[in-house]
């Protein structure tokens, strides 16, 4: 009857969603002692007892881990069944459910005697320990196995017999892993020995107890000194955590020792910034030690950042000895690593909040400031929240703030502008508003005390504040600071005020009634710029006597001299709604389109007006790229009438006629505009171009077809006169062209980039880019080709065909263009050398970003194969040129690794070992090439075999590269009794890569023939059979 019942329940429980069978099952388990584990007939039964092992609601829940740790005590065969069904699922299970499997192996030690009890502690405990050491670091499996270890460290301080069995099990296999040669074991053992530490035997006596802790301490100095930088990183972790559990029971000569060891040597390790790193904070790319709440039935999960010195900071006892130790760290917050530095603040805020030290006294205030000066946003963050009670202490009086705010900017102007640019992070709203109405009557002070000084008495004057001593409307730097700051805060709670109306009203009305005077008497240029830009936070009502007079002072500014301080009136014209009087003002300066001829009698009766005003057209070219480039008056220009936008347009455009003739006239001189000003007129041209067509894209391509023209006229007039002209004409105007075509390249790249291109407009632009570099000399235009490349082939997925043909077309253009680059970045490096290794140092990034988006959105398509094949043939050809050049056999050696091929080929090899899959798909087209026979003979295969190696021996490897070896090896027999005649017409079919000459190819090949083909193949065939006998 039991067993029947057993057998329904299990049955039942794995079938059905509630727990309620598993409480049932778990009330008659002792039922499962009455199979015979032997009989057939209990297979049944012990396929369904596995099963309940991978069942997430037996794990779950209290009686179905009863249950589950009461099988391991059925049979000593079927403990180790139920442990590799556990490690087969380790990988599937969420790390959360990692505590309940240590859970139900700790219960089964636990209940356990005899064999059983050794079964599981060799066979399951053990074992975990093993792989816990063993596994690569990378492997999922090793961090859920960690956790089930560390379930039962925890144990060992509530359970006897636990810290007797960690140090038996843990003895053959810790101390052989501290030792290893592998640094991934020793980081892993290391990761271990320190979470387990103590490892001891209670049963020892006081002699082998201290003889045992002796010998963990010299464990921990060796994990210091490792040549690994993870290594280290794990024993500075160790250090901390230790030093800090137990900082009573260390002898305080170790104690002293290991800490200045961690904060005198490894603090400034130059060779790791990992290390350095991990003094103040654990690497966050290496693993962390789990923890355990107060509840030991739970812990932290192992994805928590463990702090290495905030550790020891935790123990109160340990900060008169941190407070002699810290201060020599103070250099770590200019560290050259941005995660050292930000670790060190950490630290700061750390000893802050836990008030172990003055942290000013460890960090100077200077290095603070200085660093919150340059420093990224991670950094000045953290910065900011350091010093931030410090210098507006909410706390205290208004007047302080001011106080403190004033100081801050006479210490560190840079600094201050940084510190209340995150202010708003750590205070309300009200507050920041408050700090603004307190310098505004800061402000307001130090001119009253302008204006009476002269009447005040003696008597008087001693009864000045702090401030009245400290300021003055005289000391510019200081009240240029403050409207400064004004600025900066205000921008900070701008969305709040708009919300807020009647507080957004209130600092309306006072700064309207102040800011005539602030103009009156800040009059120095420092102090302008913040006071134009107050103006433009305020309704042009509020302040009628400035905004009347903006547009006469941009009109009378000089040319020569264009002040783009000024420009900042620009956005006060822009907030107020006024941008067509800028237009208006920049249309009347910028040339105009002749009119047609009339008649004499039309041209008599028309009244013509005079402006004796002068024109600036550089002045207004400068107002245009000011509002073009700020996004905010860029917005306010496009709505604009669109009427008035294509009369600027049309104005603009007028520089390409300049332009022709500065190209085409020797020392002739542009009509409207000077060279300088032409080209970036042109620039103007193309920007505005593109931003009207996003602008008004409801109304067609109007806008892009004027861009395309633009194109069509860069390859008539541009391109055709470099034809056209002899190489010391074009020398004096290699600077125009050279800058419209990057002009005109980076404009179409963002076009294609933003979307705006379609499949027309990026066919085009591919056929203008081979009419470049079939006629243009130098490679000024290498990498913007290369990113116009990558736009494309990421775009072409976001929009959709009129055809297929299109799209065919296009990557057929693609490949045209990449192969036809690579041709003349090849040929750069023959006759020019150092143009051609600065060329390659300027495009490694752009090449690197082009192949990944071709390798990551159109794999095994035919642009994917092509682009592959051209790298290919680039390094077949390169290599073997060089192997044919080499006249003695003794000069034949092979590549000890990616610096010893030549320098294009280790160019593009090393892009292409950056990734597994690329080199994957590499070597997939690899194989197809020698298999096709478009690389043939020995040479050419030899240089292949040269590629294969050095990728072998990269940091990436790939199951692949033995296959497309044997390849090699198969083809290369076939040249075993290849003529000289023969041998001298080894070619690869890649020749359309016009790298050398056809003279050079037969002049090479006659003289390898004689020399080192033999030798080629006997290397390469040796080459190959290592390598796939590895």
């Amino acid at each position: 009857m039991g067993k029947t019942a057993f057998i329904m329940l299990l049955r039942k429980s794995l079938q059905t969603k509630t727990g309620t069978d598993i409480c049932r099952l778990w009330r008659i388990h002792q039922a499962l002692y009455c199979f015979d584990y032997d009989l057939e007939e209990s297979k049944e039964i012990k396929d369904m007892l596995l099963e309940c092992f991978i069942s997430v609601k037996y794990i779950k829940k209290e009686e179905g881990r009863r249950f589950l740790s009461s099988l391991f005590i059925w049979n000593v065969n079927f403990i180790k069944m139920i442990h590799e069904t556990i490690k087969n699922q380790l990988q599937g299970l969420q790390k959360s459910l990692m505590v309940y499997i240590a859970e139900i192996y700790f219960r089964a030690w636990k209940k356990a005697s005899g064999k059983i009890l050794e079964t599981i502690e060799n066979s399951c405990i053990q074992d975990f320990m093993h792989h816990g050491i063993h596994l690569p670091r990378r492997s999922p499996v090793h961090s859920r196995v960690r956790e089930v270890l560390s379930y039962f460290h925890h144990q060992k301080k509530v359970r006897q017999g636990v810290e007797e069995m960690l140090y038996r099990l843990y003895k053959p296999i810790l101390w052989r892993g501290l030792k290893a040669r592998n640094s991934v074991v020793r980081s892993n053992a290391a990761l271990l020995f320190i979470e387990a530490f103590p490892i001891r035997d209670p049963n020892f006596n006081a002699i082998e107890m201290d003889s045992e802790i002796q010998k963990q301490f010299e464990e921990l100095y060796s994990l210091l000194e490792d040549p690994y930088p993870m290594v280290r990183s794990t024993g500075i972790l160790g250090v901390c955590k230790i030093t800090s559990k137990y900082w009573e029971m260390m002898p305080p000569t170790i104690l002293i020792d290991l800490l200045k060891k961690v904060t005198g040597e490894l603090a400034f390790d130059t060779s790791s910034a990992d290390v350095r790193c991990s003094v103040f904070k654990a690497n966050p790319l290496s693993p962390t030690i789990g923890y355990f709440e107060t509840n030991p039935g739970h812990c932290i999960s192992s994805s928590v950042i463990i702090q290495c010195l905030p550790i020891i900071l935790d123990n109160k006892l340990s900060h008169p000895l941190l407070e002699q130790l810290l201060p020599a760290l103070k250099y770590s917050l200019h560290d050259n690593s941005e995660k050292v530095r930000v670790a060190f603040v950490d630290l700061l805020l750390k000893v802050k909040a836990v008030r172990a030290a003055k942290f000013w006294k460890i960090c100077p205030m200077e290095h603070i400031l200085a660093r919150l000066e340059s420093d990224s946003r991670p950094v000045s963050r953290r910065l900011v929240n350091l010093i931030f009670n410090s210098f507006l202490p909410v706390n205290q009086p208004e007047e302080v703030w001011c106080e403190r705010c004033v100081t801050l900017v006479q210490m560190n102007h840079a600094a201050a502008r940084k510190f209340y640019q995150y202010a708003h992070e750590h205070t309300a709203c009200t507050n920041i508003a408050k700090l603004i109405h307190v310098i505004r009557h800061c402000l307001n002070a130090c001119i009253r005390k302008a204006v009476l000084e002269c009447h005040e008495s003696h008597e008087e004057r001693e009864k000045e504040n702090v401030l009245d001593k400290t300021l003055s409307v005289n000391d510019v730097a200081s009240m240029a600071g403050l409207l400064e700051i004004i600025v900066i805060l205000w921008k900070s709670i701008h969305r709040s005020m708009e919300n807020n109306k009647e507080a957004r009203v209130y600092t309306i009305n006072k700064f309207a009634s102040v800011l005539p005077e602030y103009l009156k008497v800040f009059k120095d240029d420092r102090c302008k710029i913040p006071l134009f830009m107050l103006m433009s936070f305020m309704p042009a009502s509020t302040v009628p006597a400035f905004s009347c007079g903006v547009i006469s002072t941009l009109r009378n500014q000089e040319e020569e001299a264009a002040d783009k301080r000024y420009c900042t009136l620009l956005d006060c014209l822009c907030s107020w709604g006024q941008v067509g009087h800028i237009l208006e003002l920049i249309c009347d300066w910028l040339p105009e389109e002749q009119p047609q001829s009339k008649s004499n009698s039309a041209s008599k009766r028309k009244v013509k007006i005079h402006d004796t005003r002068p024109v600036k057209p550089e002045l207004a070219l400068v107002y245009i790229e000011y509002l073009l480039t700020h996004p905010k008056n860029r917005q306010c220009l496009l709505s604009a009438p669109q009427k008035k936008l294509n009369h600027l347009l049309k104005a603009l455009e007028m520089s390409k006629a300049d332009l022709e003739s500065i190209l085409q006239l020797p020392g002739g001189k542009p009509h409207n505009f000077s060279e300088a000003m032409a080209l970036r007129a042109f620039s103007l041209h193309c920007r505005l171009s593109v931003h009207l067509q996003h602008q008004f894209c409801s109304q067609g391509k109007v806008y892009l077809s004027i861009l395309e023209d633009t194109g069509f006229w860069l390859e008539n007039k541009v391109l055709s006169f470099i034809q056209d002209q002899e190489e010391e004409y074009l020398k004096l105007h290699k600077v125009v062209y050279q800058q419209i075509i990057q002009t005109y390249l980076m404009v179409c790249k963002d076009v294609v980039m933003v979307g705006l291109g379609d499949y027309k407009f990026q066919i085009q632009l591919l056929q203008w880019s081979l009419g470049i570099m079939q006629t243009v000399k130098g490679f000024f235009y290498v990498s913007l080709l290369l990113g116009i490349l990558k736009e494309v082939t990421g775009s072409s997925l976001k929009q959709t065909p009129d055809s297929g043909e299109e799209v065919a077309t296009l990557f057929d253009m693609v490949q045209k263009v990449f192969q036809k680059m690579l041709e003349c970045m090849a040929w750069s490096f023959r006759k020019q050398p150092e143009e051609g290794l600065r060329l390659l140092y300027s495009v490694q990034s752009p090449l690197h970003e082009f192949i990944m988006t071709v390798q990551s959105w159109h794999m095994d398509t035919p642009v994917h194969r092509g682009m592959l094949s051209t790298v290919i043939a680039a390094s077949v050809v390169e290599i073997s040129h060089q192997l044919r050049k080499i006249s003695n056999i003794e000069e034949l050696t092979l590549p000890e690794g990616l610096s010893d091929l030549p320098p294009f080929s280790r160019c593009l090899i090393g892009i292409i070992m950056k990734s597994p899959d690329v080199i994957r798909s590499f070597l997939d087209e690899l194989k197809v090439c020698v298999t096709s026979d478009d690389i043939e003979g020995i040479v050419c295969l030899s240089a292949v075999t040269r590629i294969i190696l050095v990728i072998n021996k990269g940091k990436q490897k790939s199951s692949k590269m033995k296959d497309v070896a044997a390849t090699v090896h198969r083809k290369l027999k076939t040249f075993m009794e290849i003529t000289l005649e023969e041998d001298s017409t080894e070619s690869i079919a890649y020749y359309k890569l016009d790298i050398i000459s056809q003279e050079e190819q037969h002049t090479f090949a006659s003289t390898v023939v004689h020399l080192n083909a033999k030798f080629l193949y006997e290397s390469s065939s040796r080459t190959l059979g290592a390598l796939l006998n590895s």
